[in-house]
């Protein structure tokens, strides 16, 4: 891995707003639909930084830290933050504005991990990612530190696996 790129070279910014068909029971933006916007955003992320097809291998988290309503805007900000040989993590910040007021506050985070995918469909080594700035650099120095919780979460999955049947609910 030889090649290095910095975190902003994949830096994507997405802002929308939140209409009447994407809330919930309780009138806020309902988590499914923010999963889905989140998972877009954060794809065209991973492929910015190895500019190639990329798969989701895992969201690792999504933590909603505050309820979004009809009233405000939805920003996603996302970029790459650590990488593996062939994985990265891309770090989603979600960003709640009220439209009316201004007021902007920090709504949901998330960490994902995309791989990079060759012409073939295969695996491929990525560009090294260099943060600049403080989020990015502290991001990436914990990085490591996910990867191996994933790696661990991943093990754990295969074995519950496993156990699972594939019956038929149904019959």
């Amino acid at each position: 891995m030889s090649e290095k790129k910095y975190c902003k070279e994949s830096r994507v910014v997405h802002t929308d707003l939140v209409l009447p068909n994407d809330t919930n029971n309780h009138n806020t933006l309902f988590g499914g639909v923010l999963m889905k916007r989140i998972d877009g955003v954060a794809s065209i992320a991973a492929r910015r930084h190895c500019r190639a097809e990329v798969v989701t291998a895992s969201t690792d988290s999504v933590d909603f830290l505050e309820p979004i309503l009809p009233t405000d805007s939805v920003c996603i900000e996302s970029f790459v933050t650590w990488t593996g040989r062939t994985s990265m993590e891309v770090f989603a910040k979600v960003i709640k504005e009220d439209l009316m007021s201004g007021e902007r506050h920090i709504a949901a985070t998330a960490f994902l991990t995309f791989v990079a995918l060759d012409e073939n469909g295969q695996p491929f080594a990525v560009p090294e990612v260099v943060p600049q700035t403080e989020e990015e650099k502290k991001l990436h120095e914990t990085g490591d530190q996910r990867a191996q919780v994933r790696k661990n979460r991943r093990i754990e999955s295969k074995k519950l696996a496993g156990y699972l049947t594939l019956n038929k609910p149904w019959e």
